[in-house]
């Protein structure tokens, strides 16, 4: 469950920044490409994907809509959920390959799409410190609020660390990506946000990073791997309620956002594991026949009782099937690295080499 953006913009987006914040020690600068308390006419924080979701049968919203600041910090307690396998899982494989990771792309700028609060960043950072390199970091999140605060504590832990943020969708982020001022870059992709993306909207989200990416450089990918559907479920249906409030939290997003009257208790969260697609799909179910209005949007919606809105999906990949597709768009696999139980993967891509692959 990870922040992401409209896709199907094939335009050459250059927006102004709503606001720069400088660093008194002169190591943090933040770039605001959008700005969520005055939604643009056109693009991805327009809304307009939600009028067009929304107007659909089946009803849909995009996972964005899942992250604003309360949404991203119900994600992090998502993170530490005993049932939540994912992020444990993914950073015990970052602790013991980060080194070996750094070992292989050398000095590089590291750029995270969706850093959230930074946490497994900092084992890279560590890794890259280690073997004296250079820190420099570039994170992208939809939230300007956990996005500063992750900077400021990276900064008082790391003396060294110059960091430039963009408060971003992530194509938006992509596309705003000058050169780096080290030899190379790796975009990182962590956790399990690939899932959120249809077959199609992947193949465009690969593309998307192979044209952010110089020949030689680097991009590291985090995939959820295929398991029991009774362990899957239980990731998304925890007993404290969490993930349930961080679904609703979305119907209150859009209240904020554009001026909506959803009542959030009258509306429950619903997800489970479709074995056939290999995909967890999370809903949000209406209780009761109801209507409800997005000022800002113009829009006005009708429910029938037991009608759903699906917030998101998460599928899960064969990290070989997902290293030969990376392969198939010049991302070639230099490295795969697995937990011992091989619930969850990580894909090193190098673009524009011949590198074989190997996996252990």
């Amino acid at each position: 469950m990870s922040p992401f953006e409209t896709l199907n913009s094939q335009s050459d987006v250059s927006p102004p920044l709503h606001r720069v914040v400088l660093a008194p020690e002169k190591r943090l600068h933040i770039d605001y490409l959008i700005n969520p308390t005055q939604p643009s006419e056109v693009g991805p924080d327009s809304g307009q994907d939600a009028v067009v979701g929304l107007s659909r049968s089946p009803k849909s919203l995009p996972p964005h809509y899942f992250y604003d600041d309360r949404g991203s910090q119900l994600f992090e307690q998502i993170c530490e959920l005993p049932e939540y396998y994912l992020t444990r899982t993914e950073t015990r494989i970052l602790q013991t390959y980060a080194q070996e990771i750094a070992g292989l792309t050398g000095p590089c700028e590291l750029v995270e799409l969706g850093s959230g609060s930074a946490t497994k960043t900092r084992i890279l950072l560590d890794a890259c410190a280690v073997l004296g390199y250079p820190l420099r970091y570039l994170p992208i999140d939809v939230s300007g609020g956990i996005l500063e605060s992750s900077a400021y504590q990276l900064l008082n832990d790391y003396p060294t660390l110059q960091v430039h943020g963009l408060v971003s969708t992530y194509e938006l982020g992509l596309q705003q990506l000058g050169p780096s001022p080290l030899d190379t870059r790796m975009i990182c992709f962590l956790g399990s946000t690939l899932g959120n993306l249809t077959p199609e909207e992947c193949h465009l989200f690969f593309s998307q990073i192979r044209a952010a990416l110089q020949p030689g450089e680097y991009f590291l990918l985090g995939v959820d791997l295929q398991k029991p559907k009774a362990l899957l479920e239980a990731a998304y249906n925890d007993s404290q309620g969490v993930t349930a409030a961080f679904n609703l939290n979305m119907l209150s997003h859009l209240n904020w956002r554009f001026r909506g009257n959803f009542d959030l208790e009258q509306f429950e969260h619903v997800a489970f594991y479709n074995e056939q697609q290999h995909q967890i799909e999370i809903y949000l179910r209406s209780l009761r026949s109801q209507t409800v209005t997005l000022q800002s949007l113009d829009l006005t919606v009708t429910f029938a009782a037991g009608e759903t809105i699906l917030s998101e999906i998460s599928r899960k990949f064969d990290l070989t099937a997902i290293s030969q597709e990376l392969a198939t768009l010049d991302l070639v696999p230099v490295h795969t690295w697995t937990d011992p139980q091989n619930w969850f993967g990580l894909v090193l891509c190098q673009f524009g080499t011949n590198s074989r692959w190997q996996s252990y």
